[in-house]
């Protein structure tokens, strides 16, 4: 485990790195633009100060009126808008805000111009666009006759000395006519820049000219509406009076969004003009003068041939003079976005890059590697939601990144390492585990102790009775064949208790529970299995004789004790077995069948592990060869054959209790009854008779084995 959690360090640490570098050369902002638009869609909102700002758009619908009413086509008189600053003016609208660049001179004669420099006069907070550019406009000075901006900017000069100052200075300019310029309470730019892939993501709040501070159209209407208010140039901030607009590295303001197009309250153009003519006939107005009312009035266009839609978050056709309103949205409820910072991106990163690395590093099968991609991809994601709801732009691109690199580096290497090991065990263990137990395994290799552990199993003994002259009865190919059959049969029923073969010994099989895995009912499982293993060879047994002439009955031992358990032998060559006297006992047990005429034996340790699982009768108390104390032996039954031979078993019980106590010629009798449907109990009145005959000078019961 530490070695794994160290690997999955180092390759989070590398596919980090990697992502910051794909990071900051913008490799990634093809993932990272999108990814922010999906975020800006799914938490847009109203917020505190939406409702204080209007629209009046120059729609199709407005230049359809305009052409059938007044035969009027594109550019309008401005002595259309001087109508709609007339209506504002009567709304008491707080200020109004043109989207129109108004730099050459009305196709309507100079008298148009002026008089709609008067409606601007006379309406007063009005501000007028002007386009900033660095290779656009015929002006590169301000123009002689344009008043000087109605506030104050503290901080200018150290500002614009700075780098982003200098980024932010742009050379030429198209100012509106004269008429306008002079005119308008603010002079705003209208001009902007798109992110990489095209999408207005943010708005410079402001643009400096001719060493002037020239604020947006979307800061312009609120110093319209607050003549005198003071500005403040800071690194990272403008302060703008009480309120304050948040700035990233290149000095612009990320939007926060409202919703789709006119999610901010708009009319048409021409309903408001057609306004102002009723109301000034004494007719009801189209639009209720209320409307407007200490609102903030930007004028745009929104026809599609007036080439004013931009593509945005909310939606790729969008107006722009909805993306100044929304600055001055954001102003107003004082909630832009923010950038997090490159130490809060690089931490990110690398948490992302770690958490996955070290998660994946620790997977062991498909499932929990697939797991691990569902549960650590979608971090960067929700991080970034929330990082949105609480007013950051928490980048996604390099986290996820980061988590991709890290997840499919992790799961090369489990492959190149474990993926190994797993072939190794799984062709190692194939041929004497059952297909359970080595998923299990290879879902837990640390449970298998290669060097060899100390632990409980229940060990299991078969032997075929009377083998010798069987293998002399066949010939070559037929005792292979006979083996095969035999051999096939009880280990796949070994296998499905979950056993472990240990190996064979010509026609011994030798099998134990509770290693590589643990198995609390190990002892159950084995004596199951050798139930089986006995009905299953009755079952072959006609067949057996019938293809090869003999009749085939097997022997079982099983022991239950601790004994050395693991890869055992050299290091050219080694087997999964064990060592230990438990395996002894197990192997005598098989033995001693042949005496007591039993096909399954088991010690007293077996018995007491079944519990309640088998019925088993006592045989006998045997001192094996090789011990010296004695060990209790049991013969299990199937509860049917237990049922059947209830009678029978509960005489000989009765028998060996006489048996136990040295009533030898008690027990005789008793044997003597069931003898004909016993083969123990025929052996014990054997041996009763001779005990009877021949009385022991001491006698503790206990049976002792003569051979192996």
């Amino acid at each position: 485990m530490p070695k794994k959690i160290a690997q999955g360090i180092l390759i989070g640490i590398l596919a980090a790195s990697a992502s910051l570098a794909a990071g900051f050369a913008g490799l990634l902002e093809w993932l990272e633009g999108p990814s922010w638009d999906l975020r800006v869609r799914a938490a847009a909102r109203l917020g505190p100060a939406t409702d204080q700002v209007r629209l009046i758009l120059i729609d199709q619908k407005s230049l359809d009126w305009a052409e059938e009413t007044n035969r009027l086509s594109w550019p309008w008189p401005r002595e259309m808008y001087g109508t709609l600053l007339s209506f504002c003016r009567r709304s008491g609208a707080k200020a109004v805000a043109f989207d129109l660049v108004f730099s050459e001179p009305s196709k309507w004669g100079v008298e148009d111009d002026e008089a709609f420099g008067m409606a601007i006069a006379q309406t007063g907070c009005v501000a007028a666009a002007l386009f900033l550019s660095r290779a656009q406009g015929s002006a590169v000075e301000w123009p002689p006759g344009v008043p000087e901006q109605p506030f104050q900017v503290a901080g200018l000069d150290e500002f614009l000395a700075s780098p982003r100052g200098k980024t932010l200075a742009l050379e030429k300019a198209a100012f509106p006519v004269p008429e306008v310029a002079s005119r308008a309470a603010v002079l705003a730019n209208v001009s902007g820049e798109l992110d990489a892939d095209a999408v207005v993501r943010r708005a410079f709040p402001f643009r400096f000219f001719a060493g002037r501070f020239v604020p947006s159209l979307g800061l312009g209407p609120f110093l319209a509406a607050h003549p005198g208010v003071l500005l403040e140039l800071e690194d990272r901030r403008l302060r703008v009076g009480a309120l304050s607009i948040p700035l990233d590295e290149n000095g612009s303001a990320i939007l926060r969004y409202r919703g789709p197009t006119q999610t901010h309250r708009a009319v048409n153009a021409a309903a408001v003009i057609q306004s102002e003519l009723r109301l000034a006939e004494g007719q009801a107005p189209l639009v209720d003068p209320a409307f407007f009312r200490d609102r903030y009035v930007f004028v745009g266009t929104t026809a599609p041939g007036l080439l004013d839609l931009k593509p945005t978050p909310v939606g790729s056709v969008y107006p722009g003079v909805e993306i100044h309103a929304t600055l001055l949205d954001n102003l107003l409820s004082g909630d832009f976005l923010r950038e997090t910072g490159r130490g809060f991106k690089v931490l990110s990163v690398l948490f992302c890059g770690l958490v996955a690395a070290v998660f994946g590093r620790l997977c062991r099968t498909g499932l929990q590697s697939g797991l691990a991609f569902v549960v650590v991809l979608p971090l960067p994601v929700l991080a970034g939601l929330a990082g949105y709801r609480a007013g950051f732009w928490v980048e996604v691109a390099a986290p996820e990144a980061a988590a991709v690199l890290s997840l499919v580096a992790a799961m090369v290497v489990n492959y190149a390492t474990e993926g190994r090991q797993r072939r190794f065990l799984k062709n190692a263990f194939r041929h004497y585990l059952s297909p359970a137990v080595i998923d299990r395994l290879m879902r837990e290799p640390g449970k298998l102790a290669l060097g060899g552990e100390t632990r409980e199993l229940t060990i299991l003994f078969s032997d075929i009775q009377g083998f010798t002259g069987i293998s002399e009865k066949l010939g070559p190919e037929q005792l292979t064949a006979f083996l095969n059959a035999y051999l096939t049969a009880m280990t796949d029923i070994i296998l499905e208790e979950g056993g472990t073969l240990d190996k064979y010994e010509g026609d011994a099989i030798i099998a134990f529970w509770n290693a590589p895995l643990a198995q609390p009912d190990h002892a159950v499982r084995a004596v199951r299995a050798a139930l089986r293993c006995c009905s299953k060879l009755a079952q072959m047994r006609p067949d057996l004789e019938k293809r090869f002439g003999v009749s085939v009955h097997a022997r079982i031992g099983v022991n239950t004790g601790p004994v050395v358990v693991g890869n055992l032998g050299s290091e050219q060559r080694f087997d999964y077995t064990f060592i230990g006297d438990a395996g002894n006992v197990a192997s005598r047990l098989e033995g001693l069948n042949k005496q007591f005429g039993t096909e399954i034996l088991i010690s007293e340790a077996t018995f007491v592990r079944l519990g309640k699982s088998f019925p088993a009768r006592e045989i006998s108390r045997v001192r094996v060869v090789g011990r010296n104390e004695p060990v209790r032996v049991f013969e299990p039954l199937l509860p049917e054959e237990r049922n059947r031979l209830q009678t029978v078993i509960d005489r000989f019980a009765r028998g060996l209790e006489m048996y136990y106590g040295g009533r030898f010629s008690e027990a005789f009798g008793v044997f003597s009854e069931i003898a004909g449907e016993d083969a123990p109990a025929r052996i014990y009145a054997r041996r009763c008779m001779d005990l009877t005959l021949n009385p022991p000078e001491t006698w503790d019961g206990v049976w002792r084995m003569t051979e192996k």
